[in-house]
């Protein structure tokens, strides 16, 4: 994001912020102080972003801008004439506005019910990204680019400026949040709502300055090519994804319709879109098209529904024979589907992203320690199981006073052996006893 940073200075601060400049450099060789000052009556001096970042731990510096009653910051996003105001920051958004930004989507989409094209937002601004191109931000990817007109008008992004315009307001009330953070957090935030799994996100997008950064248009993927496996695998591969990710993507046509005025496909309305909600119209792929679930495999795989949407990208899912093998999965599995989807969906979001700080920020607490592993002996005497590291450590303290290696459980039954023992002890005490 493009930022200008200005202070008006009195003559008596602007000393003190020479001094303070004077003394930093020896510390701080490259930064840069500009002041412009007039003969007569002082002017504004300005300030660059940069340098007051690289100064703000000098403490007359620090004193200086407290007492400053007058700041003025200026931010442009150069799209469709969106503005804002935002405050210096030491990383591209502010984890807390992240996090209050959430719960204004939570309840735009309850009033809305605009989960799928909050979904496809995000989607389509990350999936630019070509990994044979290095240099940000031309080799795409989630930097908020999607936010210009220049880019809202490629044929595969057809209606979402309308989605653009829910998030404005949002991104208008937290100027410190970046568009492609805004973009991410609306698209995963719409899958949990709608019933999904919990995405392992990261923040910290750094946004694209101005639409000469979009990308060329034919980066995002066709809906019926002329080879369908082979346009799929030409989009993806591009982004660094594979088969799996791709069929497991693929999943979230579980929610929203298809327009045939916006994409060429689909009915104008079906029994299940006619009523809305939202604005009624258009071709689902499933009957409950609110709903985060398997039901797109499990309805591909039928082919028993006339109402709802195939398309030839749907279709090859479960023809091409890589594919098949995690369709198939999917249909029947609802959980892998979630794992997978989690996974495939946060590697997406954070494709050909320049994040500061580079780590990202992370909004949501860590997960939740999964509970340890049940010991059971005997399940590991056979010599036949392969063993988990976790429970190597585990069979370890158990096994090694008997002879026993984590790495080649015990041949015989350890219970067994635990009973002998027994057994034997007792008869030796009973002998020596009489």
């Amino acid at each position: 994001m493009a930022e200008a940073f200005s202070l008006s200075l009195t003559p008596p601060q602007m000393a003190s912020l020479s001094r303070a400049a004077a003394a930093s450099s020896r510390l701080l060789p490259r930064a840069r102080l500009g002041f412009s000052t007039s003969s007569s009556t002082p002017s504004p001096s300005s300030l660059s972003l940069s340098s007051l970042k690289c100064l703000r731990s000098s403490p007359l510096l620090s004193h200086l801008l407290h007492r400053q009653k007058t700041t003025s910051v200026r931010a442009s996003s150069g799209g469709l004439g969106f503005s804002s105001v935002a405050a210096p920051k030491c990383s591209a958004s502010d984890p807390d506005q992240l996090k209050s930004a959430r719960e204004d989507i939570k309840e735009l989409l309850k009033s809305t019910f605009c989960h799928p094209i909050l979904v496809r937002l995000g989607w389509h601004d990350a999936g630019t990204y070509n990994k044979n191109i290095e240099e940000w931000p031309l080799r795409g990817g989630a930097n908020g680019s999607l936010r210009f007109e220049i880019e809202l008008k490629h044929g595969a992004n057809a209606g979402l400026v309308n989605a653009v315009k829910l998030l404005q307001p949002i991104r208008d009330k937290y100027s410190g949040v970046t568009y492609a953070d805004l973009f991410q957090l609306a698209s995963a935030t719409a899958v949990e709502e709608a019933g999904g799994p919990k995405i392992p996100m990261k923040y910290g997008r750094v946004d694209a300055s101005g639409p000469e950064q979009c990308p060329e248009e034919g980066r995002l993927p066709d809906a019926g090519p002329p080879s369908p496996a082979d346009h799929l695998r030409d989009v993806f591969y591009r982004m660094g994804l594979n088969d799996k990710e791709i069929v497991a993507l693929s999943g979230a046509h579980t929610l929203g319709r298809s327009r045939p005025e916006r994409s060429g496909w689909g009915k104008p309305e079906t029994k299940y879109t006619k009523d809305g909600p939202g604005a009624p119209g258009g071709q689902s792929w499933t009957v409950q098209w609110l709903k985060f679930d398997n039901s797109y495999f499990k309805d591909i795989k039928e082919k028993i529904d006339e109402e709802l949407l195939v398309l030839p990208t749907d279709a090859i899912l479960f023809e091409d024979p890589s594919f098949k093998v995690y369709a198939e999965k999917y249909a029947v599995d609802q959980e892998a589907f979630f794992k997978d989807y989690a996974e495939a969906h946060a590697k997406l979001s954070n494709l050909g992203a320049k994040f500061d700080p580079p780590e990202g920020i992370a909004i949501d607490d860590g997960p939740a320690e999964a509970a340890p592993e049940k010991f059971v002996a005997a399940k590991y005497s056979s010599g036949k199981k392969d063993l988990s590291e976790t429970m190597k450590q585990k069979i370890r303290a158990e096994y090694e006073a008997v002879g026993g290696s984590p790495d080649k459980p015990l041949q015989s039954n350890y219970f067994l052996n635990i009973m002998i023992v027994i057994a034997v002890l007792a008869l030796l005490t009973y002998l020596f006893g009489n």
